[in-house]
């Protein structure tokens, strides 16, 4: 369930919030979202944000216990139970928030800033993986969201967090340059970078799980992001006087065997393994937008989601769920569908995700902001099915921007592109939510709620279609297949992370955003309220509490909550209370009292989780 953050309010605005009749959480779930999809976007993209800084630790609403800055990937407990860290989810979620940091949100510096300090931390944490001290651990894919181990069984090592993590961090530090922080770059985040690309030096020709965590072989999409990650990497360190001896020497033999996956139909998802499946994948999707480079060519040998290559996977794997989800029954090829892992998928039922329908829009507005920038699209026999289910009298041909086939595919390609996020539209339920998947034959959202890399994905996709790119990581100068290719690697040195010094200079609050989070079950007319032993706590008198808002309650999370703006440094003592409607009988939660103070610095908001004192 997606959480409505309260505006800053003063005490008497927070009567406001009192509790109104709600519908069932399924009843918000079967309903859908209306609308335009003009609309539709301008209404989700707050809530996405919101739906992503909810799940970050510690402030985040729907993050109680996460240590500060890391990213949970979901609220959810149980069946599934996402409440842990993922090295990937992570750092793609936090490349959303770097770029949208550039573009200027500068209100997310804090949440960028924590996370800098959390995986500087993680790095050195001993794992089932390994250690930090050859490099090992830092291929174990998850962690407890309080930042310890993981200790259960699962799909380890996954080699693409090194890689995600560090152009995430590339990009942050790019923009410290930018600004004249180059020694902040160098001693803060340049060593967390560095193990990272030491890591994948050293281990990218050796075999892990993919990014589903369930096929162990190599994957395209990791090889794909641990390329991107050694060009841009090496760039970084020459910027800031380092260097990274392997990114020079294994970039090329990894952009070598990247050439691997491509059957002369559609990218293979995953090789060196022998699963049975058709390798038809969302994977291969998901690396052609993590990859994509503003400045690049159409070109194959890097799949940038232009390319030949990248448009004839597009339509092959799109097209293998037409006639798998009921949802999509009757839709046509060139109409957008609902998308999926791989069609032969069982988790959960093995729905459409609403991340990879996501996936397969970014794709063809990344596609048109490429065609617009170089002037022509280039259609060749690898892609001219894909272009003929759009303009069906396409052939293979070179269509320049002054041409009418230019401005009726591009404009057929957008349309398109439209209908995949219109999918979403369509299965998103009206409190805007989005989970991991929506159900095959109804479309009711599916498996674990509030999905952090699902809210990402709506946020990169639009920025896509909005025209709003990041920056170019080198791909023009590193899209050179070598002539030989050898089975490489080239060992790493690791050194744990010291961030002991401010990040770039913030401003000191006056204020700080409270919110004040308790589960507590109730029965209908009951309300939550909080009092305390200050004015904005209505000094403990019952009849100035301020009321708490269920607009995010479910049988599972009986959440009551409200945010309020406090002077920094102040402490104070609170408890909560319940009132049944119409003003009856007041009833105060066990002691003892709780007692909290306001931090002083910089951080703006700060959430408090309890549960009642029975």
């Amino acid at each position: 369930m997606f959480t409505l953050t309260l505006l800053p309010c003063l005490v008497l605005a927070a009567d406001i919030l009192a509790q109104l009749p709600l519908a069932s959480p399924v009843d918000l779930l079967r309903e859908r979202a209306a609308g335009t999809l003009e609309d539709f976007i301008a209404s989700e993209t707050p809530v996405a944000l919101q739906g992503v800084l909810n799940n970050i630790g510690s402030a985040g609403v729907k993050a109680p216990g996460a240590a500060s800055g890391l990213v949970v990937a979901s609220p959810s407990k149980i069946d599934p139970d996402y409440f842990y860290t993922w090295t990937r989810d992570s750092a793609l979620t936090m490349k959303a928030l770097v770029d949208a940091f550039i573009a200027g949100n500068t209100n997310l510096q804090f949440q960028i800033e924590d996370y800098v300090y959390a995986q500087a931390a993680l790095q050195a944490v001993p794992n089932r993986s390994g250690a930090l001290s050859d490099g090992g651990g830092l291929g174990d894919p998850k962690y407890e969201a309080d930042g310890t181990y993981f200790a259960g069984d699962w799909g380890r090592p996954q080699r693409d967090g090194p890689a995600l993590r560090a152009t995430a961090l590339i990009a942050y530090s790019k923009s410290l340059i930018a600004s004249g922080n180059n020694a902040l770059v160098t001693t803060t985040l340049w060593p967390i970078i560095s193990n990272d690309l030491n890591y994948v030096g050293q281990y990218w020709n050796q075999t892990g799980f993919d990014l589903w965590e369930e096929v162990n072989g190599s994957s395209f999409f990791t090889t794909a992001v641990q390329h991107r990650a050694l060009v841009e990497g090496n760039t970084l360190a020459a910027q800031i006087g380092q260097q990274c001896t392997s990114c020079v020497s294994q970039a090329p033999q990894i952009l070598c065997f990247l050439q691997s996956y491509w059957n002369g139909q559609y990218i293979l998802a995953n090789i060196n393994e022998y699963n049975g499946r058709s390798s038809k994948d969302v994977n291969g999707i998901l690396g052609s937008i993590h990859t994509f480079d503003p400045l690049a060519a159409c070109d194959d040998s890097t799949f940038q989601p232009c390319s030949p290559r990248a448009l004839a996977n597009h339509k092959a794997v799109t097209d293998s769920f037409r006639t798998i989800y009921g949802i999509n029954s009757g839709i046509a090829e060139g109409s957008a569908v609902a998308v999926g892992r791989y069609p032969e998928d069982v988790f959960m039922g093995g729905n459409p995700w609403y991340l990879a329908t996501l996936a397969a829009a970014e794709q063809l507005y990344d596609a048109l902001y490429q065609w617009d920038k170089q002037g022509t699209i280039e259609v060749t026999d690898a892609s001219l099915p894909f272009f003929k289910d759009l303009y069906p009298t396409a052939t293979t041909a070179t269509y320049a921007s002054s041409t009418e086939p230019y401005s009726a595919i591009t404009k057929a390609v957008k349309a398109y592109a439209d209908g995949f996020v219109s999918i979403v539209q369509k299965y998103t339920p009206t409190n805007s939510s989005l989970a991991e998947e929506f159900s095959r034959n109804e479309g009711t959202p599916a498996s674990a709620v509030d999905l952090t890399w699902s809210y990402a994905s709506f946020l990169t996709a639009v920025a896509r279609r909005n025209g709003q790119v990041p920056a170019s990581w080198g791909e023009s100068s590193a899209n050179t297949v070598p002539s030989s290719c050898y089975a490489t690697s080239a060992l790493g040195t690791y050194t744990t992370p010291t961030v002991t010094a401010p990040l770039p200079p913030c401003t000191t609050v006056s204020t700080v955003a409270v919110t004040f989070n308790v589960a507590e079950p109730t029965i209908f007319g009951e309300t939550v309220l909080i009092a305390g032993s200050i004015p904005h706590l209505g000094n403990w008198n019952p009849d100035m509490a301020i009321p708490m808002s269920a607009a995010d309650y479910t049988a599972t999370y009986p959440r009551w909550y409200v945010t309020l703006h406090v002077p920094a440094g102040t402490s104070f003592q609170y408890k909560y209370l319940k009132r049944q409607q119409g003003g009856g009988d007041v009833g105060f939660e066990n002691d003892p009292n709780r007692s909290f103070t306001v931090s002083t610095g910089c951080a703006r908001e700060v959430g408090l989780h309890d549960t009642w004192h029975g």
